[in-house]
């Protein structure tokens, strides 16, 4: 595979080397790489700090900020319309994606949504055994997973 435009979707909150070994799997795979890191007010780990780090980490990727007060209930018709309103206002390219990349099987639905082939990375997350939410539940337990500049802070902040 080798697609135009490529689009990761996450929270990355916050990333650690999983999250990097998907984004550079992906970004071999297509020409243009975005990664959307989702934010809300009051996150444990501030939006604007995981963007920053992912774009610092990945300097051949486009990382944009998608700051929203959207619920991820996903029953729900009108609000799956308002997620796609939010992304496609966010995308940075006359065209795409083409190819949305996930570890979680929600890319199915989000990636037909915006016309794009759902491509699963990793989803029993061999590659880095890890998650944000284990990082989140015991940070000091999974300090070694952490890009220095994002173990820093939970360093600082969190331990």
């Amino acid at each position: 595979m080798n697609a135009a435009t490529g689009l990761i979707v996450g929270r990355f909150n916050p990333p650690h080397l999983g999250h990097s070994h998907m984004i550079e799997w992906a970004a071999a795979r297509c020409d243009q790489l975005v990664v959307f890191v989702n934010t809300r007010v009051r996150e444990l780990v501030p939006g604007h700090l995981r963007a920053q780090w992912l774009a610092e980490l990945h300097p051949d990727v486009t990382v944009v900020e998608v700051a929203h007060d959207l619920d991820t209930n996903f029953a729900d018709e009108s609000l799956w319309a308002k997620w796609m309103e939010l992304f496609r206002s966010k995308w940075p390219h006359p065209t795409g994606p083409h190819v949305v990349f996930s570890s979680d099987p929600y890319v199915d639905e989000l990636a037909r949504r915006l016309g794009a082939e759902a491509v699963v990375v990793d989803p029993e997350r061999r590659a880095v055994p890890i998650s944000a939410t284990m990082i989140r539940e015991s940070p000091a337990d999974h300090l070694d997973k952490l890009a220095p500049s994002a173990r820093a802070w939970v360093e600082s902040n969190l331990l």
